[in-house]
């Protein structure tokens, strides 16, 4: 699995004459079953869902356990190892702002500039004392439906901790995202220090920073206009 978008956003032209709710089923009749369009609307007509972005945030997602379900495993990355989120967040102090990421683009990456300005970077943690079961809406509705041991068959297994990285910026360089959750994952283990980011920046090599972490942690949450 690749990428995911929750607010992903697109525009085409056309001389057909819709209401906009005909849009979103005419097109959805067209799409495969793992994509789906929301809401559709006119737009002027130099609108671009691409260059008329104020900004795009994304999301990585952390499951911290030594335990997976499978039911999730192409939606969150998986660290067996113990995170330190409060050296995280430290580390991603250095980040935000406007900075050269040469250090935290893929080395096909074809942008023309590599300095970007990092608007948010956010860590966040929710901690599951209970794991939640892929069964427990039907058993909250009949109980009779599930037998108490498949209830307790949890998709997030008791006593993990979901990470989630929040990134806004107006434009990111190719796979920054992924490197820049990779390389706090260092910093989560203490294989670095948080203040060796503004080093690692200052560097502008992509061979001194972390490994790229997974595409199927990533989701585009919302494009801003």
């Amino acid at each position: 699995a690749g990428v995911h978008a929750i607010g992903q956003a697109a525009n085409f032209e056309t001389t057909l004459k819709l209401k906009e709710t005909s849009w979103v089923k005419a097109i959805n009749s067209l799409l495969p079953d793992d994509i789906l369009v929301k809401s559709a609307e006119y737009a002027a007509e130099e609108f671009h869902a691409r260059h008329s972005a104020k900004s795009k945030i994304y999301q990585y997602i952390i499951l911290n356990h030594d335990q997976i379900s499978p039911f999730i495993r192409n939606y969150v990355y998986q660290v067996k190892q113990h995170l330190d989120i409060t050296l995280m967040k430290k580390g991603a102090e250095y980040m935000t702002g406007t900075h050269d990421f040469s250090s935290f683009r893929a080395s096909e990456c074809s942008a023309r500039s590599p300095v970007r300005t990092l608007n948010r970077l956010e860590i966040t943690s929710i901690s599951y004392k209970k794991g939640i079961s892929p069964l427990f809406l039907l058993s909250s509705v009949n109980p009779s439906l599930c037998h108490a041991e498949l209830v307790s068959e949890s998709i997030i297994p008791c006593g993990s901790t979901l990470i989630i990285f929040t990134l806004e910026a107006r434009s990111y360089l190719q796979h920054m995202v992924r490197n820049i959750v990779g390389t706090l994952i260092d910093v989560g283990r203490g294989k670095i220090k948080p203040s060796d980011i503004k080093t690692l920046i200052g560097k502008k090599d992509r061979r001194c920073a972390g490994q790229i972490a997974p595409s199927h942690g990533v989701y585009l949450i919302e494009v801003r206009y």
